[in-house]
């Protein structure tokens, strides 16, 4: 009897895995820099409420989120029926992807910007049009622009860019909006929202007020420091958000997630206190790279973005031999998060030892 195997979909051929950043180890690697996580536990009175939310596993969990539906509405000033959750801003952005692209649909975004964009767009079977970012590690909107075709059906905009921490101001975005079939829906990714100081770069929610087709995504993930819940949001015009809770994983987000990001959006004050002493220590971080000599571009992240190419897996091999694992794209360069001051000490530290082997 011959054998053979289930027929799988060809899209899912060479399709690109994920890479997680690096945890560190129990050895001299002891920070862990490679995947822009809060260095701060939870939010006061945060912990205490996802522990009486595990009193609960045994039942199933508010599908439809309502606390946290209702609480997310009434904290931006949006109707009910905008508002849709996710497992991470990562699997909201993978249901838009769905609602909105399958086989001979395109999907555009910046390279390098998010690495899930061409992974959730080959599993919907479209096609990725990949338009490289400027010298100054930038969107280049024109040229986003300039790509768009009939097929094209959804824009990822990740603002600010992972993993050069770049943005995209008000006058270029809202230029570029203007060029875009009001058919084709816009999504800016806003994962790292909260660490922006520039007052230039729009809020997307304003944004996505007077246009219905942009959708603005935000985690918990970074800011809120609840990584390992898993729970983002969007917030859109109501045919994407209803097409967002028609493609979401029934039961996906957890009560424990679920309760601990609406005591999380009640310790805004501590919140904006902690992003404060982050956004502080990232201008040390970046101020003490351009005084070695580092060309490092303007970041509104909680990271930093060094252009290394082929000397990338070399870099961060010296970091994690130093005692800080950070993220190497090999070939290209390394982000490298804004974390406890001793492991940016670390960084700092090897960096400016690298930069001087570098020196002819």
């Amino acid at each position: 009897m011959s054998e053979t195997n289930p027929r799988l979909r060809a899209e899912l051929e060479g399709i690109p895995a994920y890479t997680p950043g690096k945890p560190a180890g129990s050895g001299p690697a002891a920070y862990k820099l490679s995947s822009n996580e809060n260095p701060y536990p939870p939010l006061p009175g945060v912990m205490e409420t996802a522990i009486a939310a595990a009193g609960t596993l045994n039942r199933y969990p508010d599908m439809a989120c309502t606390g946290l539906m209702n609480e997310l509405a009434n904290r931006f000033g949006v109707p009910l029926s905008h508002v849709a959750t996710g497992t991470g801003s990562v699997g909201v952005a993978q249901q838009l992807v769905q609602a909105t692209s399958g086989p001979g649909d395109e999907v555009i975004y910046a390279w390098r910007s998010f690495e899930a964009y061409p992974i959730i767009t080959q599993v919907s079977g479209a096609r990725s049009v990949r338009v490289p970012l400027t010298p100054d590690e930038v969107h280049d909107l024109d040229a986003m622009a300039d790509a768009i075709t009939e097929r094209t059906r959804l824009i990822f905009v990740c603002n600010p860019n992972n993993p050069t921490g770049t943005v995209v101001r008000r006058a270029e975005l809202e230029r570029f909006l203007d060029r875009v079939p009001r058919d084709v829906l816009v999504v800016l990714d806003e994962a790292y929202r909260e660490f922006i100081r520039d007052p230039q770069v729009p809020d997307g929610v304003e944004i996505y007020r007077e246009r219905p087709n942009v959708c603005v995504l935000r985690t918990f993930s970074k800011a809120y420091g609840l990584a390992g819940l898993r729970v983002g949001f969007a917030i859109a015009h109501e045919p994407v958000a209803a097409a967002l809770r028609k493609t979401a994983v029934p039961f996906g987000v957890s009560q424990i997630a679920q309760d601990a990001a609406v005591a999380s959006l009640r310790a805004e004050d501590e919140l904006l206190g902690r992003v404060g002493s982050l956004v502080s220590e990232r201008a040390r971080v970046v101020k003490t790279l351009a005084a070695q000599g580092w060309t490092v571009p303007e970041t509104q992240a909680n990271f930093v973005w060094l252009r290394l190419g082929e000397r990338t897996m070399d870099f961060a091999a010296a970091c994690e031999k130093a005692g800080a694992v950070i993220r190497p794209f090999a070939g290209e360069g390394v982000r490298v998060t804004i974390g406890e001051t001793e492991a940016n000490d670390i960084f700092l530290h090897t960096a400016e030892a690298f930069h001087k082997e570098l020196q002819p």
